[in-house]
């Protein structure tokens, strides 16, 4: 997309998307929060050998396992009992304790840990765990009500926020080009007919709707994505619309018309990829949009099922139990930055796309 045209002056000729690209990188604010936040969704994927309670390795009696590399990996158990390492818990191996004990007594056996060695579902149930551990070395955001590690919880509730919210936008996005690309280029009674359908569909109270789906079955990823992906595609498909019907009077239109290209591939091949404006400078605003659906479904108690690590969930057991500071501050600030970061890249990405700066006349 990116091409480079060497001219007779020996200037170096590039694409309107190229510029704009180049023209994003200058926007240092914006660009620099697109960097980190791509490298820290990239880094999430790979939280269950980083912050884990399982040990990336053990060595035990000449054997070797490897849990937590088990449990980053699909449809395989990392579940390995204590009593499989000699070790007298009930459940599932303790492996800080079995750290500990074989360093003390000098053991051959020994165990690799996370850089983190805590999991955001581990409880009081565990020993060494404690309610309400203030923020140290050790624990870095302390503990919540439950005793669970709230900066493990912090990082595992990103992942699950912003592929909540890139999903949910996505799946917006083709549903939103589809019906509102279809409207705009064919127009009549078809256009009239959605655009009735969609002021009947866009009266619907969706908090209604999921909380009574709530109360019916248990929320899911999936599920929640649906529900929410049933009125989202709304905004999109109005924003289509209009640009296909301003692009499908242009000569280009006609020209391909002409020529005998079908109707899917004028709309498609031609007349889609002169409207991607308004879905490169939305995409960053709807996934903020995105990403505060989900906190606040969690907040009220109808988004994702505990123990599920969630900042809604947080922030509402944060501020039931306010005299403990860092059980607020973590959620809040977490949202803050990362919503923050996003508005940022979206204002680079509107200046980028700005017509008046670069347009297909220039």
């Amino acid at each position: 997309m990116f091409k480079k045209k060497q001219t007779n002056n020996n200037e170096i000729s590039l694409s309107i998307y190229h510029k704009r690209w180049l023209k994003f990188k200058t926007l240092k604010r914006g660009y620099y929060s697109f960097l980190i936040l791509l490298w820290l969704y990239i880094i999430s994927f790979f939280l269950p050998v980083l912050v884990n309670n399982k040990a990336l390795v053990v060595k035990y009696e000449s054997n070797w396992y490897f849990p937590a590399v088990r449990d980053f990996l699909p449809f395989m158990s990392s579940y390995y009992p204590g009593s499989q390492f000699g070790q007298d818990v009930p459940g599932e191996a303790n492996y800080r304790a079995l750290k500990t004990e074989w360093k003390s007594s000098k053991s051959s056996n020994f165990v690799i840990l996370p850089v983190y060695p805590y999991s955001p579902y581990e409880d009081i149930n565990v020993e060494g765990n404690k309610m309400y551990e203030p923020p140290s070395g050790k624990r870095w955001l302390g503990t919540d009500n439950t005793g669970r590690d709230v900066f493990a919880r912090l990082v595992y509730a990103f992942n699950i926020a912003i592929s909540f919210a890139l999903l949910l936008t996505i799946l917006n996005y083709i549903i939103g080009v589809m019906i509102g690309g279809t409207m705009g280029y064919f127009g009549g009674k078809f256009d009239l007919f959605f655009q009735r359908l969609i002021e009947i569909w866009s009266s619907l109270p969706i908090l209604f709707v999921i909380i009574i789906i709530s109360s019916i079955l248990k929320p899911t990823f999936i599920l929640l994505i649906m529900i929410y992906t049933i009125v989202n595609w709304i905004g999109m498909t109005n924003l289509m619309r209009a640009e296909f019907y301003r692009e499908k009077a242009k000569d280009y239109v006609a020209a391909a018309l002409s020529i005998g290209q079908s109707n899917f591939k004028v709309m498609f091949k031609h007349i889609l990829p002169n409207s991607l404006v308004p879905i490169i400078t939305y995409f960053p605003f709807t996934v903020v949009g995105g990403i505060g659906a989900l906190v606040a479904l969690d907040y009220l108690g109808f988004g994702m099922p505990p123990p599920t690590p969630s900042w809604g969930q947080m922030l509402d057991i944060g501020l039931q139990n306010i005299n403990k500071w860092w059980m607020v501050f973590a959620p809040v600030s977490a949202q803050f930055l990362t919503l923050l970061s996003i508005i940022f890249i979206g204002e680079g990405v509107r200046e980028a796309f700005d017509p008046k700066v670069y347009s297909r006349l220039r």
